[in-house]
């Protein structure tokens, strides 16, 4: 699946011999990510080229003489579809070629030398470890350092991600952004102008039936049982009062496994909840509250005579979503219910296949059940871009 890259802007820039160069500005997930001249996505271009042939998808064309307005848009444009497409690839998103890269353009956009840090990573009940760390590890990486600090079992990394956390009023909760793995956590925290800030562990998985297999690992039994608390405080999951009573009871206890098997029966357990955000839907300006998990998305919304009406949109149901500023983790939300979704289908079915589109062909992947989640742009006014996956659920369209 794509990932949210996108070029809203770019600007003009003096060089060393008294001529000027393009510097261009890439976001991902609505956040600035880098900023890189057009010589040296050429370069990375041609070195993925050598590794991975000519399935990359078309990198725009050198001008020899002086560009237009025009041109350059379409440049800009070309450059963004070309961040987007090679990203489909995971092999490509997991190669020494593309991470490397991706680490000395981030480094060098933000001027922070390679060099031993500490770096403190919230646990989901609200404390902090430190981890020792270098300024160019990937969140892939830390992301094992922290699971070789708290003991969690290597094989469930992929059930867990590091994740942009928000620390608002009155001790709410915010999930900014989901970290992507080749993601440098300590210059992301360092650029975000998002105030108190920090980075936290999260489980990463949005069908509750999957916390079955982490039950044999006491460490991955304690996080989730820690978020699982968190959650029903934050009524981000909403038990009845007789299952808060149950809860109670059970917490009381320390009994981690029944205290999850009954939070696994609440409404909203193991969601994600957005920012608050308005609709137009029943009519213009509705509030609105939404959350997401267990393949559907549920919205709370607040009718002008203060009466709330709930409406949920069944996963399979969905054929298409916009992505605008705010949508950014939506949509990632989206496409990991959707690639959790096909990852179920595969185990029941091993013979399954998906096609995935690349440049004009089909190309057959065989899911396998370790089959991690790569998905995860400002989007720009002027142009809609369509991004189509072939799963479980028919042809789902992203508008980028």
């Amino acid at each position: 699946m794509k990932m949210h890259f996108c070029i809203p802007v770019s600007q003009q820039r003096p060089d060393a011999l008294g001529g000027r160069y393009v510097l261009y500005s890439v976001y991902l997930d609505g956040f600035l990510f880098c900023k890189v001249r057009y010589s040296q996505l050429h370069r990375w271009n041609e070195q993925l080229k050598r590794v991975f042939g000519n399935c990359l998808p078309p990198f725009p064309p050198k001008y020899y003489l002086a560009m237009t307005t025009s041109m350059a848009d379409e440049r800009r444009d070309q450059l963004e579809q070309y961040l987007q497409n090679v990203t489909m690839d995971p092999n490509m998103l997991r190669s020494d070629v593309f991470v490397d890269f991706l680490k000395l353009v981030q480094l060098d956009t933000f001027s922070i030398a390679i060099k031993k840090v500490s770096l403190d990573i919230f646990l989901p009940d609200g404390r902090n470890i430190k981890v020792e760390i270098l300024t160019s590890d990937t969140a892939e990486r830390v992301l094992e350092v922290v699971s070789h600090n708290v003991g969690l079992c290597q094989e469930l990394l992929g059930y867990f991600g590091l994740f942009l956390i928000q620390f608002c009023k009155e001790g709410r909760l915010s999930v900014v952004k989901k970290l992507a793995d080749f993601e440098l956590p300590y210059v992301s925290l360092r650029s975000s102008e998002v105030e108190n800030c920090k980075v936290g562990l999260s489980k990463w998985y949005l069908d509750p039936s999957l916390d079955a297999r982490l039950m044999d690992c006491r460490t991955a039994v304690d996080l989730i049982y820690m978020q699982a608390i968190q959650d029903i405080e934050k009524e981000w999951a909403k038990p009845t009062e007789v299952q808060r009573q149950k809860l109670e009871a059970l917490q009381k206890e320390d009994n981690q496994t029944k205290f999850l098997e009954l939070a696994r029966e609440v409404r909203h357990y193991g969601y994600v909840q957005l920012e608050p955000c308005t609709c137009d839907h029943p009519e213009p300006g509705c509030q609105a509250l939404l959350s997401v998990g267990n393949d559907e998305i549920s919205c709370c919304i607040t009718l002008p005579d203060n009466q709330t009406l709930d409406v949920t949109f069944q996963m399979d149901r969905v054929k298409c979503w916009q992505v605008t500023f705010l949508a950014f983790l939506l949509s990632s939300c989206l496409k990991k219910m959707i690639s959790e979704k096909t990852v179920k289908q595969a185990a029941e079915n091993p013979e399954m296949q998906i096609e995935v589109p690349e440049q004009g062909k089909s190309k057959k992947y065989h899911i396998q059940q370790n089959q991690k989640d790569y998905s995860s742009f400002p989007p720009r006014k002027s142009k809609i871009k369509i991004a189509e996956v072939d799963c479980g659920f028919g042809n789902v369209k992203e508008d980028l």
